[in-house]
């Protein structure tokens, strides 16, 4: 069965490395707290916020093997009073039919949803 699981960090600043560690570190925090195994990964999108535009997520995430994982990164929606440097991330897997999944908020992106931040299933 395929499933899919979500999460978001705020990036500290808009700089290349900064968005690339903060790519990396989420993908691999919402892969831990979730057991995904890379083999498992059926693709990973990211979305920006558009005041981070000096990097991309998918390009860092390759530097840490992930070459045969398909990556697509887009520009998230623009809203006003959204809070700013923003890394949003949905990772596609397969799994067994009854396995909850747990979203992954990073960084004060919990603020986002803390509904769901808490460890709460999505």
């Amino acid at each position: 069965m395929t499933k899919a699981v979500r999460g978001a960090i705020q990036v500290a600043k808009n700089d290349q490395h900064s968005i690339y560690v903060a790519s990396q570190r989420l993908v691999a925090e919402t892969l831990r707290v979730n057991m995904i195994r890379r083999e498992d990964l059926v693709s990973i999108i990211f979305s920006l916020t558009l005041d981070l535009d000096a990097g991309n997520p998918a390009t860092g995430l390759r530097e840490k093997g992930f070459e045969e994982t398909p990556l697509l990164c887009a520009q998230e929606a623009r809203v006003e009073g959204g809070m700013p440097r923003i890394i949003r991330v949905l990772i596609t897997f397969e799994s067994k039919p009854a396995r909850k999944v747990k979203a992954v908020y990073l960084d004060g992106a919990e603020a986002l949803r803390p509904d769901l931040a808490m460890g709460r299933p999505s």
